[in-house]
């Protein structure tokens, strides 16, 4: 395991409400009156986290310069779930996966989660060796999402896809070009839905491995979604689909 900088509230009190152990302590820039970090501040004094008023320039240095709206929080980041995890999880009533094939922009990838948390989704599974990882970038972007929904990297996508369809997962790809609406395919089983990444989309294997293909209409001019867009369009159809619920 190794440690990491959280910055930002939404994701300080992300970690302090889903994983409180692994938080070591907490930097709060000297003056500030914000309530909510005053909130947060006495929630980690509750838990037995450690609190620390700091110049805002230590805040600005261990954040790396990013926003951090005067909180971080040192955070023991635990070991990335592997192909082990999934397995666990594949036998799961109702579940909803999510597969991102090369989303890396941390941006994109913090928004993704952060949706796929919003809906109730069972993981979210990404390539190792096509994936950004969770850097501080993705953890403010996701608002907290990455400690309430699990990343899943695997060595081998297709192979992923293969064991996830002989556990009865039926797979939808998103593609522009398809024919079917993403409307009309049935997301109410064990699915699992499948994005490309932002340049060149799925990969070839990653295609062939889905049940179904389908499109977000779009009556509109544009003739693409960002990734993180669609990926919110496509899980909330799923959730319509099966009444609100996950």
């Amino acid at each position: 395991m190794s440690e990491s900088w959280i910055v930002g509230i939404n994701p300080v009190e992300g970690a302090l409400a889903n994983d409180p152990s692994r938080v070591r302590e907490i930097l709060v820039e000297q003056g500030t009156h914000n309530p909510r970090i005053t909130a947060l501040v006495d929630e980690a004094r509750r838990l037995g986290v450690r609190v620390h008023s700091r110049p805002r320039a230590m805040l600005d240095k261990v954040s790396g310069h990013a926003r951090h709206q005067g909180v971080a929080a040192n955070y023991e980041v635990p070991a990335a779930k592997s192909e082990h995890d999934l397995a666990d999880l594949l036998d799961t009533d109702g579940a909803l996966f999510l597969v991102l094939d090369g989303v890396t922009d941390p941006h994109n990838l913090g928004a993704c989660l952060r949706s796929a948390a919003a809906a109730g989704a069972t993981a979210v599974i990404v390539p190792k060796d096509r994936a950004v990882g969770i850097t501080p970038v993705v953890r403010r972007a996701s608002a907290g999402a990455v400690d309430r929904v699990p990343l899943i990297e695997v060595t081998n996508l297709a192979r992923a896809l293969r064991d996830m369809k002989d556990a009865g997962v039926w797979l939808t790809g998103l593609a522009g070009e398809a024919e079917a609406s993403l409307y009309d395919v049935d997301l109410k089983g064990k699915s699992a839905l499948v994005m490309g990444g932002e340049g060149d989309g799925m990969r070839r294997l990653t295609r062939e491995a889905c049940d179904h293909l389908a499109r977000i209409p779009m009556p509109g001019s544009m003739e693409s979604l960002n990734v993180s867009v669609a990926t919110g369009v496509a899980l909330f159809e799923a959730v319509r689909q099966r009444g609100g619920k996950p």
